[in-house]
């Protein structure tokens, strides 16, 4: 997140993938990790890939669930629109979203998943916090889910850097196997 022209980190970002989706990346075979890192077109493909998906964030500097929020609203809606898919349907789906998070508060510690299952359009969310049973949202916008996996993990458009390069590196030394 951007503060008064800051970044400040609020949580670590985890992406699991099942080991099969190097036999969908198989066109990069061999490319070192920088190749990969600077192509979006791979990361398309990864996230294109027909394989079950999950980020984890674990917060590690205390956030609101309406600040986080605030952020998916925006990445999202913004992509959408630049897209042309943003529509009353995404807008309603978004709204949901960012309601599940509103009245969430995330100390040091807690964890957020999106759940991607293979061969679907939605995605699971769900909240763990300390103390608290977890909570869970499906979102049903297929719009909406395949624009929160390119917000973590479209390449040059994602909102990390280092989580990008983390990837580029581990499936690079996958694909030289």
């Amino acid at each position: 997140m951007e503060i008064h022209f800051l970044q400040v980190k609020f949580y670590s970002i985890g992406v699991y993938l099942e080991p099969e989706v190097v036999n969908h990346l198989q066109q990069w075979k061999g490319k070192p990790a920088k190749e990969l890192e600077d192509n979006d077109d791979f990361f398309d493909a990864l996230i294109s890939s027909p394989v079950e998906k999950a980020i984890r964030l674990v917060v590690i500097k205390e956030i609101k669930g309406a600040q986080y929020g605030v952020q998916i609203e925006t990445a999202v809606r913004d992509r959408l629109a630049a897209d042309d898919k943003y529509e009353d349907e995404e807008e309603e789906a978004l709204e949901k979203v960012i309601e599940f998070f509103q009245s969430k508060y995330f100390k040091k510690h807690s964890v957020i998943t999106y759940h991607f299952p293979a061969n679907s359009p939605t995605a699971e969310i769900v909240v763990s916090l300390e103390g608290k049973e977890d909570s869970k949202y499906v979102i049903e916008n297929a719009n909406v889910v395949e624009t929160i996996k390119k917000w973590y993990l479209a390449g040059s458009r994602a909102i990390s850097p280092s989580t990008i390069s983390s990837l580029a590196n581990h499936l690079s030394e996958e694909l030289s196997k």
